[in-house]
């Protein structure tokens, strides 16, 4: 939620988004991906992706040999 909803009296969680730039819809994959050159082979990074937009995000990670996995989204409870 952010701060301008909570002033305004909103309440509840924001659903998750997509990752791609002006995309608002609701995530249903998570991209995971690693940077070698920063990260330690175990880490991963993740981009949250809509339907429209997984194909999209994984093939920007391949080509720059970043893209580890790609897997459902899962929202965790908080």
């Amino acid at each position: 939620m952010s701060l301008f909803s909570q002033l305004a009296g909103e309440s509840g969680p924001e659903a998750p988004t997509c990752s791609r730039k002006g995309c608002r819809a609701r995530a249903e994959w998570s991209v995971l991906w690693n940077n070698p050159r920063i990260h330690t082979p175990d880490r991963r990074k993740q981009w949250l992706a809509c339907g429209e937009h997984r194909d999209w995000l994984q093939d920007y990670l391949t080509q720059r040999g970043l893209w580890k996995e790609t897997v459902p989204f899962e929202a965790k409870e908080q």
